[in-house]
């Protein structure tokens, strides 16, 4: 039997045993070094894991998953919310609306899917309990709508695709992500209200506007909040600050808001919030380091060559093929968390890429897509386990209406995919080079 093959059996093998992604890959690294290399080869484990990590926009990721934790505890969630429901007032799937519309805004803070979908539910899911919605479909609705934030920047997955994939401007992708994430909750919407309107659910007349005074009372108290992702997205487009030093100004604004804003995070809060940003990105970077083991492993023995050069064997059309490649990374993306997909997936596919001349950033922006339906997908479904548990229920109970967003978001993929102008145009349009 090939190294190759002896390294991707024992990659897959310690998945299904139920080993941890990150030692899977590192573990399974090791193994094609023993069979297709040399057992001195080894000695090269602490640089590869070292190197995979040693990477400075690396830095952004941490700082992110800080900023996400730092506005769900300031309170930011619960002032848009009522700036929401004020601006749309009581009316047939209006709480439904503004479940999405957060989200979508808290994706511009957090750029992490969970974060996002812990933060909305805790403030939403009891709202819509009693205004008569089921519990399965508000929490569904609610991990579909927060799995945006894996394309509105700033996005955590598309911070590492840039660096996966050599000569994508980080910059130019934030900008490509922007209108297929407003698609994507459009997308979303557009199921959530016909099934509101059908049921009756939050069953008041619709009215004509929403009251003027508390609209502007709850934009006040909301504005620090809306202002974020104008400063972070701002910033980077002005040439004020790097990607990896927009997530330092998006933690310091976010600490800001908090102590002397909404005063809803106090320096104890502050100090539990470090260890737990540091617990998820130290998770985060474990996949990363170890997955070099793996990557190296791979590039010395041939395997991701001789995978992508099977992959192109498969058809001539590059449509087809593009088709194939969707439906692998939505399965990857029901079992394995996004940053794992691209680590693994990403080495195999550059090559296919290149050979049909595919637009990296409007690849990346596919793939993302793809990733984000995988977070609101059973059985794994990580936006949706953290929905569940917030409200209460079992995963089993919101399949069908995962299902019905799955195929919403996938007609949002579709027209982006169609039409590659939907993500490129706006990086175009700011000067970015989009390849």
């Amino acid at each position: 039997m090939s190294p190759d093959l002896w390294m991707l059996l024992a990659f897959a093998g310690l998945l299904i045993a139920g080993v941890p992604v990150a030692f899977s890959l590192g573990l399974a690294g090791a193994v094609g070094i023993l069979a297709g290399l040399s057992p001195a080869m080894l000695a090269t484990l602490g640089t590869n894991t070292y190197n995979s990590i040693a990477k400075y926009p690396l830095i952004a990721i941490p700082l992110f998953i800080l900023t996400g934790l730092i506005f769900e505890r300031s309170g930011v969630a619960l002032r848009l919310v009522r700036f929401a429901q004020a601006l749309i007032g009581p009316r047939h799937g209006g709480l439904a609306l503004v479940a999405v519309l957060v989200c979508m805004i808290m994706g511009g803070m957090s750029g992490s899917g969970p974060a996002d979908a812990a933060a909305v539910a805790m403030v939403m899911l009891p709202s819509m309990t009693r205004a008569g919605y089921p519990k399965p479909f508000s929490a569904t609705l609610i991990a579909a709508s927060a799995s945006t934030a894996i394309l509105i920047p700033p996005s955590v997955a598309l911070i590492l695709y840039s660096i996966v994939v050599p000569g994508v401007d980080l910059r130019a992708l934030f900008a490509a992500g922007l209108f297929p994430g407003v698609l994507a909750g459009l997308a979303l919407l557009v199921p959530a209200l016909l099934v509101s309107r059908r049921h009756g659910w939050e069953g008041g007349a619709p009215v004509a506007g929403a009251d003027p005074l508390r609209v502007g009372e709850t934009f006040r108290q909301a504005l620090p909040a809306l202002f974020a992702p104008v400063l972070i997205l701002g910033g980077l487009r002005s040439g004020l600050f790097t990607p990896t030093e927009a997530a330092v100004v998006a933690v310091a604004y976010g600490v800001l808001i908090g102590l002397f804003v909404t005063r809803e995070l106090s320096l104890r809060d502050l100090w539990s919030l470090f260890g737990e940003a540091a617990v998820i990105s130290g998770v985060v970077m474990l996949i990363i380091a170890l997955a070099g083991i793996f990557a190296w492993a791979g590039t010395m023995l041939g395997t991701f060559r001789h995978l992508a050069e099977w992959i192109i064997s498969l058809s001539d059309n590059g449509v087809v093929l593009l088709v194939l490649i969707m439906l692998a990374v939505l399965a990857a993306g029901m079992l394995l968390d996004a940053i794992s997909i691209y680590l693994i997936m990403m080495p195999i596919l550059i090559p296919v890429m290149q050979h049909f001349g595919w637009n990296p950033v409007w690849f990346g922006i596919l793939l993302a897509m793809n990733i984000a339906i995988g977070q609101f997908t059973p059985p794994v479904a990580v936006n949706l386990m953290v929905t569940t548990e917030v409200a209460r229920i079992r995963l089993e109970q919101t399949v069908g209406w995962a299902l019905l967003f799955v195929v919403a978001m996938a007609a949002a993929l579709a027209l982006v995919a169609v039409f590659p102008e939907i993500a490129l145009w706006l990086p175009r349009t700011l000067g970015y080079n989009v390849g």
